[in-house]
């Protein structure tokens, strides 16, 4: 082999297979860095609510129209599909269950965390990413002034506030777009579809997919801000952060989803109420 192939060979190992494994610490770092300052930032009075209000309130309004939109054609599909394996078993009081495990368990965190992924994430990494390639953060660190503390802080924090709540909107909406399109469509009794519901579906549930929900927003929030506070190369730079973020952040959290459900269903296996 000679020493231009080796060259070659050695770079794109480096690019491939080395680099991922860098950035992954270096996410990791910033991750536990952040929790560490965003649980000792209240006793130290250095959170920056003003800041974490503006992002919540940011992350809502690119948010909740989404979530609306998306809450009901999941409740309508999830209940039309079960309702046509359900019919054919003559079991349609069962479809309550069916479509409120469906929707609670995982269409409503998935949906909230790919709705802040593609909206939040994005805009977290654009934001954090211009910052850099202008060199504000540069000049932060030259001020004093902690970057971490000051921008990705109140981000992590929106996002898990705004998560969680987001899965209770889509839950609340799924529900009733299943539950209207069971009675009024599909022929199901309203006693018939709460009372399966209620005997299937539980409180355990609906934790379940807050604390999805906020795994996923602690997700997106660190992904976006270590790919902003890392892009170079001027605006194409902060578009490559963008996507990559917006990709990285889907594939982590359907992985994520997976292993969580996986690790519920192990210890917690579904039974009636």
């Amino acid at each position: 082999m000679t020493d231009s192939a080796r060259a070659v060979l050695t770079e794109n190992l480096d690019r491939n297979a080395v680099d991922p494994v860098r950035t992954f610490g270096r996410t990791c770092k910033l991750a536990a860095e952040a929790t560490g300052q965003l649980l000792t930032g209240p006793f130290r009075g250095r959170l920056q609510v003003r800041e974490t209000v503006l992002q919540a309130w940011f992350l809502v309004s690119v948010t909740a129209i989404p979530a609306l939109l998306m809450a009901i054609p999941f409740g309508i599909i999830v209940t039309v599909q079960i309702g046509n394996i359900i019919n054919q078993l003559g079991a349609e009081s069962l479809l309550g269950a069916g479509s409120g495990i469906a929707v609670i368990q995982q269409a409503a965190p998935l949906t909230s965390g790919l709705l802040l992924a593609g909206a939040g994430a994005s805009a977290i990494a654009a934001d954090l990413g211009a910052r850099t390639v202008r060199e504000e953060v540069d000049a932060m660190e030259v001020m004093g002034i902690d970057p971490v503390n000051r921008l990705v802080v109140p981000r992590l924090l929106a996002s898990l506030i705004v998560a969680p709540l987001l899965t209770l909107f889509i839950i609340l909406i799924g529900v009733l777009a299943a539950f209207y399109l069971a009675v009024a469509v599909q022929g199901v009794g309203p006693g018939s579809y709460l009372q399966s519901f209620s005997a299937f579906s539980s409180q355990r549930d609906v934790l379940l997919a807050l604390g999805k929900a906020v795994v996923f927003g602690f997700i997106i929030a660190i992904v976006g801000s270590q790919r902003g506070l890392e892009a170079k190369g001027g605006p194409q730079g902060v578009a490559n952060g963008v996507t990559a973020t917006v990709v990285i952040s889907t594939v982590a959290i359907i992985g994520v989803n997976f292993f969580i459900t996986a690790l519920y269903e192990t210890f917690f296996p579904m039974q009636v109420g």
